[in-house]
């Protein structure tokens, strides 16, 4: 059985290693857990929910996959598949994901604001698809999650709506972190599973914990960045730009080189001297792949 469950986790990255979904199953397990410390019940349905939605997610389309059933790419994608009538695993999250961050919105401490109360929702939800949209490349969405989850963390609440807050951050720091070097040495990845459930409770925390103008701009940052992702790739803008590219490649393994016996050339095609993506419509740093649809990130991470 141990074996088995191994295998259904296991998982090839962009650059032909062998990683574990393990790792963002534990990680959902551990921001869980330490969510707990809010005292608030909905904070914990809302984060394993999320959590869980995104592990079924990581779970099944690999089978939907092996039997030949499209499997659909970013938002456009999920919500083209809804308007056919197929309900996608992708298209439960986009559906799910919202309700659920509105569920632990609409149940958070006080003072919430009747009119915030939606914009805290679509913020936890739209920071959870963000961190997913940006595991495309080992310790790629950590680096994203964790500096804000340690200044959120840090924030000395006076009231129990920041104090929730700063426990949320603390319940995606301290579950980040230790996954951290396993996913940097390529030996598990987040997948969808504990990208979202990072980004949500990172999301969450900032709701919190930060003024209605802060929220507000943070907000329209997440949804530019989710609209770009459509059209243009996060990996390819992160290759040109040095500053970003050091960041991104700090500490993490050398790209194997491509097979020099190969004749025909395809051999190892993303795993040249640093691949600005992953193969088509791959899924987070899994080397799966569908015939390309779209340009953007939003095609290699749901």
């Amino acid at each position: 059985m141990i074996a088995a469950l191994r295998a259904e986790l296991a998982r090839t990255n962009f650059a032909g290693r062998e990683v574990s979904l393990a790792e963002g199953a534990l990680v959902v397990a551990g921001t869980c857990a330490l969510a707990r410390r809010t005292g608030r019940s909905l904070d914990l349905l809302a984060l394993a929910g999320i959590g869980g939605l995104g592990l079924l997610d990581d779970l099944l389309e690999p089978h939907q996959r092996r039997a030949g059933r499209p499997v659909s790419k970013g938002l456009r994608g999920h919500l083209a598949s809804l308007r056919s009538g197929r309900v996608t695993t992708g298209a439960a999250k986009a559906l799910g994901i919202p309700a659920l961050a509105l569920l632990a919105a609409a149940g958070g401490p006080a003072p919430r604001g009747g009119a915030m109360v939606p914009v805290d929702a679509a913020l936890t939800a739209g920071c959870a698809n963000l961190a997913n949209l940006l595991d495309l490349r080992p310790g790629r969405a950590l680096k994203a999650v964790l500096p804000p989850a340690a200044l959120l963390a840090l924030t000395a609440g006076q009231d129990e709506r920041a104090r929730s807050g700063a426990r949320l951050a603390v319940a995606a720091l301290l579950p980040g972190a230790l996954a951290l070097p396993a996913d940097l040495r390529e030996h598990g990845m987040l997948g969808d599973a504990g990208a979202n459930v990072l980004g949500a409770a990172v999301g969450a925390a900032a709701t919190r914990t930060l003024p209605t103008p802060a929220r507000l701009a943070l907000l329209g940052g997440v949804v530019a960045l989710t609209l770009a992702s459509e059209k243009v790739s996060f990996s390819a803008v992160i290759d040109r730009t040095p500053a970003l590219r050091a960041l991104d490649r700090a500490g993490r393994l050398p790209v194997p080189a491509p097979a020099v016996d190969d004749p025909s050339g395809t051999e190892g095609r993303s795993a040249g001297p640093e691949a600005t993506d992953g193969p088509p419509g791959s899924d987070d740093q899994s080397g799966a792949s569908d015939p390309p649809t779209a340009r953007g990130d939003a095609e290699e991470a749901r």
